[in-house]
């Protein structure tokens, strides 16, 4: 059976350290399964979609938020990337790197929910 730290090694977190910040792995797990009720991702999927890039650049500076606050460390990366680029106003590349991150976002869904699903029996 998959516990949270395979999680985090599946989804390229880390673990250690976010145990280090909430203490108890109980706490950890109950903010990783808030994360699957977050509307920010379709929120920034909608913006690009829409060109809004205003509305895009608050979408994803909760997500990058949000995974510094759970250390979902490859997810960070992309949407602090990300956040700079719109701040730069580089729209297209910030358009450019919308698979990417929807890669990461879906890889830790898809990962969480194993997860939980493995959990409730």
């Amino acid at each position: 059976m998959m516990d949270l730290k395979d999680c985090y090694t599946k989804f390229g977190g880390d673990y250690d350290e976010v145990l280090g910040r909430l203490q108890r792995e109980r706490i950890v797990e109950k903010f990783v399964y808030k994360f699957l009720d977050d509307k920010s991702f379709e929120l920034l999927e909608t913006s690009i979609k829409n060109e809004d890039y205003g509305e895009a650049l608050r979408a994803v500076h909760t997500i990058k938020g949000i995974c510094q606050n759970l250390s979902f460390t490859k997810l960070y990366e992309i949407s602090n990337l990300m956040t700079k680029t719109l701040k730069e106003n580089d729209y297209q590349k910030a358009v450019d790197m919308m698979p990417q991150l929807t890669d990461d976002y879906y890889k830790i869904i898809h990962t969480v929910q194993e997860y939980k699903q493995s959990k409730e029996g």
